[in-house]
């Protein structure tokens, strides 16, 4: 691997292409009488976890209504026209980032389905590792797929149960899962969430104005006034009706093991995810980092926006100046393509541009919350170097990804992880970097809070730095290059 060479795919000029892609974020609301437009504000906090498209389904005593869209909330749900159809005292909303499945608008959720108890409709974050397997079978039986998602398998294991009552259904579904789910559903009478027995997708309950409300971080609570309650425990389903709120724990009673990336890049920064504030994290991250890797350097200069908490964190613990090196320019969308390379440079200096006057002749630190595939960090050296910077050290507020995941974010394939197939110094030769650094695994524990990891009881799930997966792969295992969901190609 070398670096110089000005050969690069055209997603590699977006400095936004080599990011983690979004999970996918979900809301609910019971019994409220705005429960659609509270729903869309709801999605409005959570559109960070997902921009590919946006649904709502509410119920409003008689029937269901639907609204399904790609791109982002604010794009459709704005409109007094959409909001108007969307009337009900329930809802459930979802925004989406595909890991599995293509954009295209019968992959847009909340799935909906009618069964012979009325109708079911349902929004996932995450993702099921036995999902292609259990379809596979359910096709043999006679089952008929609309979708490529990965989450009407759990409408057709719903159906398919021969339990009386619909929460016994889709407790019966979830028992024949694997992998990674916080769910929210709605029925006639009921909305349901779920998370999966280890807890590794985040789902929260919360209250506004008496009515209970379910959603994937704290922030789409704060948006729209409501209060905490409490975090959906790992394993549990709560059922919400006209009688109130139940808690069901069919899974019985293990250690929770959540995903140690809502800390590190998906959740908000203003979310608490399991009674850790999120910014707080970040930035004893970035203090952890600088303890452990220190640099005798002039200025602190995040990657925006994602590196921002973690370089105050930073630059704190090492006594050394913070000053924003690069600005981002926030409206611009994702860089347009262009035939020539200098006018697709042009498209990279619209979304973000060096601060010439903080990085000119100094010796700068650079901090990023990750890196996947390397190539956005390599054009971030060559522009600090390009705007005058004597020397460009590079430091990672989390260790190196050298593993997949296969629970709803979206990473390449271990092949394409710059990480699993290099040494550091392979990688800081690539990146053009003076020196570059990741904070170590026990660094990210100790920022959690915790002594150190537990191996044997690991407190998170943190499989991209250790190969530690803490469920059954089954797909991964089983599909042998079989992994096509659909025949079907859509345009739109």
């Amino acid at each position: 691997m070398s670096h110089g060479s000005d050969v690069f795919e055209l997603e590699d000029f977006d400095l936004d292409g080599d990011r983690l892609r979004e999970e996918c974020g979900v809301f609910g609301i019971f019994g409220h009488p705005e429960a659609g437009a509270i729903t869309a504000l709801g999605l409005h906090a959570l559109q960070h976890r997902g921009q590919e498209a946006a649904g709502i389904v509410t119920f409003d005593g008689k029937r269901f209504n639907s609204e399904r869209r790609l791109g982002l909330v604010g794009d459709h749900f704005s409109r007094a026209s959409t909001m108007e159809a969307l009337k009900g005292h329930a809802a459930v909303g979802h925004v989406r980032y595909s890991t599995t499945g293509e954009t295209i608008l019968r992959n847009v959720q909340p799935l909906f389905a009618e069964f012979s108890s009325g109708g079911f409709a349902i929004a996932h974050n995450g993702n099921l590792t036995n999902a292609l397997t259990l379809r596979r079978n359910l096709v043999r039986e006679g089952a008929i797929y609309q979708s490529t998602s990965d989450t009407e398998v759990i409408l057709h294991l719903v159906s398919r149960s021969r339990k009386a009552l619909i929460v016994e259904r889709f407790v019966e579904a979830l028992r024949g899962i694997e992998g990674a789910y916080a769910l929210v559903a709605l029925t006639n009478k009921k909305l349901i969430g779920a998370r999966d027995p280890l807890g590794i997708r985040p789902l929260v309950l919360g209250m506004l104005d008496g009515h209970y409300i379910l959603a994937s971080e704290t922030c789409a609570l704060d948006i729209i006034g409501a209060h905490f309650i409490r975090d959906v425990e790992n394993g549990e389903v709560i059922v919400i009706s006209d009688d109130g709120i139940e808690s069901i724990k069919p899974f019985g009673q293990q250690p929770a093991r959540p995903c140690i990336f809502e800390y590190i890049y998906f959740a908000r920064p203003d979310s608490i995810v399991h009674g850790r504030p999120v910014y707080d994290v970040r930035k004893k991250m970035g203090m952890e980092l600088a303890r452990e890797m220190p640099v005798n350097a002039d200025v602190i200069v995040p990657v925006p926006d994602s590196g921002v908490p973690a370089a105050i964190g930073y630059a704190q613990a090492a006594g050394i100046p913070f000053e924003l090196g690069i600005i981002r320019n926030h409206y611009v969308g994702r860089t347009f393509i262009q035939p020539t390379q200098s006018v697709r440079e042009l498209g990279v200096r619209m979304k973000h541009s060096a601060n010439r006057c903080v990085v000119e002749g100094k010796s700068i630190v650079l901090i990023d919350d990750s890196i996947v595939r390397g190539t956005t960090s390599v054009k971030i050296v060559r522009m600090m170097r390009d705007a005058g910077a004597r020397e460009v050290h590079f430091r990672i507020s989390s260790p190196p990804i050298t593993h997949p995941d296969y629970y709803g974010i979206d990473t390449p394939e271990r092949d394409k992880l710059l990480a699993a197939n290099h040494s550091l110094e392979e990688m800081r030769s690539y990146i053009g970097c003076d020196s570059l650094a990741f904070l170590s695994v026990e660094g990210i524990y100790r920022a959690m809070g915790l002594a150190g990891r537990d191996p044997l009881r690991p407190q998170f799930t943190d499989h991209c730095f250790t190969g530690d997966y803490p469920t059954n792969l089954t797909d991964v295992r089983e599909q042998n290059g079989r992994s096509q969901l659909s025949l079907l190609a859509e345009t739109g």
